[in-house]
Protein backbone atom coordinates (compact mmCIF):
# COMPACT_ATOMS: atom_id res chain seq x y z
CA UNK A 1 0.00 0.00 0.00
CA UNK A 2 2.89 2.51 0.62
CA UNK A 3 4.60 1.42 -2.32
CA UNK A 4 1.02 3.12 -4.24
CA UNK A 5 0.84 5.73 -2.05
CA UNK A 6 4.28 6.54 -2.79
CA UNK A 7 4.33 5.61 -6.78
CA UNK A 8 1.12 7.95 -7.07
CA UNK A 9 2.83 10.66 -5.20
CA UNK A 10 5.76 10.40 -7.62
CA UNK A 11 2.88 10.78 -10.69
CA UNK A 12 1.43 13.80 -8.88
CA UNK A 13 4.77 15.58 -8.31
CA UNK A 14 6.89 14.37 -10.93
CA UNK A 15 9.56 13.08 -9.48
CA UNK A 16 12.84 14.70 -10.81
CA UNK A 17 16.31 13.89 -11.35
CA UNK A 18 18.83 15.07 -9.22
CA UNK A 19 21.03 15.68 -11.86
CA UNK A 20 19.87 17.24 -14.57
CA UNK A 21 16.02 18.14 -13.21
CA UNK A 22 14.50 15.83 -16.19
CA UNK A 23 11.12 14.50 -14.94
CA UNK A 24 10.57 12.41 -18.27
CA UNK A 25 11.39 9.02 -16.26
CA UNK A 26 9.88 10.59 -13.10
CA UNK A 27 13.26 8.96 -10.83
CA UNK A 28 15.95 10.52 -8.76
CA UNK A 29 18.45 9.79 -11.61
CA UNK A 30 17.47 9.26 -14.96
CA UNK A 31 19.42 6.60 -17.16
CA UNK A 32 21.33 9.25 -19.28
CA UNK A 33 22.97 10.65 -15.94
CA UNK A 34 23.17 7.37 -14.72
CA UNK A 35 24.73 6.09 -18.07
CA UNK A 36 27.38 8.99 -17.67
CA UNK A 37 28.98 7.36 -14.93
CA UNK A 38 32.46 6.13 -15.62
CA UNK A 39 33.87 3.24 -14.54
CA UNK A 40 37.54 2.21 -13.32
CA UNK A 41 39.10 -0.05 -15.47
CA UNK A 42 38.96 -4.02 -13.54
CA UNK A 43 41.95 -3.91 -11.30
CA UNK A 44 43.29 -3.75 -7.58
CA UNK A 45 43.33 -0.61 -6.61
CA UNK A 46 45.73 -1.15 -3.82
CA UNK A 47 46.14 -3.94 -1.35
CA UNK A 48 47.47 -4.25 2.65
CA UNK A 49 47.73 -6.88 4.86
CA UNK A 50 47.46 -9.24 2.27
CA UNK A 51 43.57 -7.70 1.16
CA UNK A 52 42.49 -6.28 -2.35
CA UNK A 53 41.13 -2.96 -2.36
CA UNK A 54 38.98 -2.33 -5.54
CA UNK A 55 37.13 1.26 -6.45
CA UNK A 56 34.59 1.11 -8.78
CA UNK A 57 33.86 4.41 -10.68
CA UNK A 58 35.99 7.54 -11.12
CA UNK A 59 35.49 10.36 -9.05
CA UNK A 60 33.54 12.67 -11.66
CA UNK A 61 30.72 15.06 -11.18
CA UNK A 62 27.75 13.34 -11.35
CA UNK A 63 29.10 10.04 -9.00
CA UNK A 64 30.44 12.51 -6.47
CA UNK A 65 27.34 14.42 -6.63
CA UNK A 66 25.87 11.39 -5.75
CA UNK A 67 28.19 10.55 -2.65
CA UNK A 68 27.67 14.03 -1.32
CA UNK A 69 23.91 13.99 -2.11
CA UNK A 70 23.43 10.54 -0.17
CA UNK A 71 25.67 11.30 2.71
CA UNK A 72 25.27 15.12 3.49
CA UNK A 73 21.57 16.25 1.91
CA UNK A 74 19.54 13.27 3.01
CA UNK A 75 18.98 12.12 -0.63
CA UNK A 76 18.04 8.60 0.57
CA UNK A 77 16.78 6.90 -3.03
CA UNK A 78 20.31 7.64 -4.22
CA UNK A 79 21.48 4.77 -2.00
CA UNK A 80 19.63 2.45 -5.00
CA UNK A 81 21.72 4.07 -7.43
CA UNK A 82 25.37 3.95 -5.85
CA UNK A 83 24.60 0.09 -4.88
CA UNK A 84 23.49 -0.35 -8.58
CA UNK A 85 26.44 0.97 -9.70
CA UNK A 86 28.95 -0.74 -7.36
CA UNK A 87 27.07 -4.43 -8.09
CA UNK A 88 27.58 -3.37 -11.94
CA UNK A 89 31.66 -3.20 -11.38
CA UNK A 90 31.34 -5.98 -8.44
CA UNK A 91 29.76 -8.46 -11.52
CA UNK A 92 33.20 -7.56 -13.61
CA UNK A 93 35.67 -8.49 -10.57
CA UNK A 94 33.86 -12.54 -10.64
CA UNK A 95 35.28 -13.54 -7.26
CA UNK A 96 34.13 -16.21 -5.89
CA UNK A 97 32.84 -16.96 -2.93
CA UNK A 98 29.48 -15.94 -0.26
CA UNK A 99 29.86 -12.79 1.35
CA UNK A 100 28.42 -10.83 4.67
CA UNK A 101 28.79 -6.98 3.73
CA UNK A 102 30.05 -4.78 6.17
CA UNK A 103 30.07 -1.28 5.40
CA UNK A 104 31.46 1.58 7.17
CA UNK A 105 29.96 2.65 10.76
CA UNK A 106 29.63 6.01 11.23
CA UNK A 107 29.98 7.19 15.35
CA UNK A 108 26.84 7.01 17.05
CA UNK A 109 26.79 10.85 17.89
CA UNK A 110 27.37 11.47 13.87
CA UNK A 111 24.11 8.72 13.48
CA UNK A 112 22.21 10.60 15.85
CA UNK A 113 22.89 13.86 13.79
CA UNK A 114 22.42 12.51 10.23
CA UNK A 115 19.74 10.27 11.16
CA UNK A 116 21.02 6.84 8.74
CA UNK A 117 24.83 5.32 7.68
CA UNK A 118 24.33 6.04 4.61
CA UNK A 119 26.45 3.60 3.53
CA UNK A 120 24.21 0.85 5.58
CA UNK A 121 21.63 2.02 2.86
CA UNK A 122 24.01 0.83 0.41
CA UNK A 123 24.71 -2.26 1.67
CA UNK A 124 21.12 -2.96 1.97
CA UNK A 125 20.75 -1.94 -1.33
CA UNK A 126 23.72 -4.08 -2.50
CA UNK A 127 22.54 -6.84 -0.59
CA UNK A 128 19.06 -6.98 -2.31
CA UNK A 129 21.15 -6.84 -6.07
CA UNK A 130 23.79 -9.12 -5.23
CA UNK A 131 21.91 -11.73 -2.26
CA UNK A 132 24.54 -11.26 0.09
CA UNK A 133 23.93 -11.06 3.70
CA UNK A 134 24.34 -7.14 5.19
CA UNK A 135 26.35 -7.32 8.37
CA UNK A 136 26.29 -4.03 10.55
CA UNK A 137 27.12 -5.41 13.63
CA UNK A 138 30.68 -6.74 12.94
CA UNK A 139 31.95 -3.67 13.96
CA UNK A 140 31.08 -0.59 15.54
CA UNK A 141 33.24 2.80 15.65
CA UNK A 142 33.93 3.89 19.45
CA UNK A 143 36.04 6.78 18.28
CA UNK A 144 34.59 10.34 17.82
CA UNK A 145 37.08 11.15 14.23
CA UNK A 146 37.56 13.84 12.27
CA UNK A 147 36.26 13.77 8.78
CA UNK A 148 39.07 12.98 6.90
CA UNK A 149 38.73 14.79 3.94
CA UNK A 150 41.53 17.30 5.01
CA UNK A 151 43.96 15.26 7.05
CA UNK A 152 47.22 13.86 5.29
CA UNK A 153 47.74 9.88 5.34
CA UNK A 154 49.83 10.19 8.53
CA UNK A 155 47.20 12.63 9.66
CA UNK A 156 44.59 9.98 9.22
CA UNK A 157 46.11 7.26 11.09
CA UNK A 158 46.30 8.83 13.90
CA UNK A 159 42.54 10.00 13.48
CA UNK A 160 41.49 6.29 12.94
CA UNK A 161 43.53 4.77 15.53
CA UNK A 162 41.47 2.94 18.00
CA UNK A 163 38.27 4.46 16.13
CA UNK A 164 36.56 0.38 15.30
CA UNK A 165 35.55 -2.25 17.68
CA UNK A 166 35.01 -6.04 16.34
CA UNK A 167 32.72 -8.55 17.62
CA UNK A 168 33.78 -11.45 16.37
CA UNK A 169 30.86 -13.19 17.61
CA UNK A 170 29.10 -11.02 15.25
CA UNK A 171 30.62 -12.96 12.23
CA UNK A 172 28.77 -15.20 10.41
CA UNK A 173 31.38 -17.85 9.75
CA UNK A 174 30.49 -19.31 6.72
CA UNK A 175 31.02 -16.39 4.98
CA UNK A 176 33.64 -14.02 3.55
CA UNK A 177 33.62 -10.05 4.70
CA UNK A 178 32.80 -7.25 2.21
CA UNK A 179 34.12 -3.75 3.68
CA UNK A 180 32.16 -1.72 1.60
CA UNK A 181 32.78 2.32 1.93
CA UNK A 182 32.23 5.51 -0.77
CA UNK A 183 35.30 6.71 -1.05
CA UNK A 184 38.52 5.66 -0.81
CA UNK A 185 41.39 8.32 -0.78
CA UNK A 186 44.19 7.07 0.55
CA UNK A 187 42.71 3.63 1.84
CA UNK A 188 43.10 4.63 5.68
CA UNK A 189 39.79 3.98 6.70
CA UNK A 190 39.77 0.35 5.58
CA UNK A 191 43.94 0.00 6.53
CA UNK A 192 42.33 0.39 10.22
CA UNK A 193 39.31 -1.55 10.02
CA UNK A 194 41.83 -4.31 8.40
CA UNK A 195 44.13 -4.31 11.52
CA UNK A 196 41.20 -4.27 13.75
CA UNK A 197 39.76 -7.97 12.21
CA UNK A 198 42.53 -9.43 12.24
CA UNK A 199 43.49 -8.60 15.75
CA UNK A 200 40.18 -10.95 16.06
CA UNK A 201 41.47 -13.70 13.83
CA UNK A 202 39.16 -12.51 10.78
CA UNK A 203 41.41 -12.64 7.54
CA UNK A 204 39.27 -13.73 4.26
CA UNK A 205 38.99 -9.92 3.48
CA UNK A 206 37.70 -8.15 0.31
CA UNK A 207 37.52 -4.00 0.46
CA UNK A 208 35.46 -2.70 -1.76
CA UNK A 209 34.74 1.65 -2.40
CA UNK A 210 32.31 3.42 -4.86
CA UNK A 211 34.93 6.11 -6.40
CA UNK A 212 38.67 7.08 -5.78
CA UNK A 213 40.26 10.84 -5.97
CA UNK A 214 43.40 8.87 -6.75
CA UNK A 215 44.53 6.28 -9.15
CA UNK A 216 47.46 3.86 -8.21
Amino acid sequence: MRKFFDSLLDWIYKKKCYFCGSSKECVKMCSSCYDSLDFLPVAINRSFNGVNIYCAGEYSKNLQKMIRGLKYHRQRDLAYYQAKFMYEYWKRLNIEGDFQIVPVPIYPKRLKKRKYNHMELVGEEFSKLSGYELNSELIKRIKDTKPQYNLKKAQRLVNLDKAFKVDRDKLTQTKRVLLMDDICTTGSTFEEMIRELNKAEIYDIVCFATTTPYMR
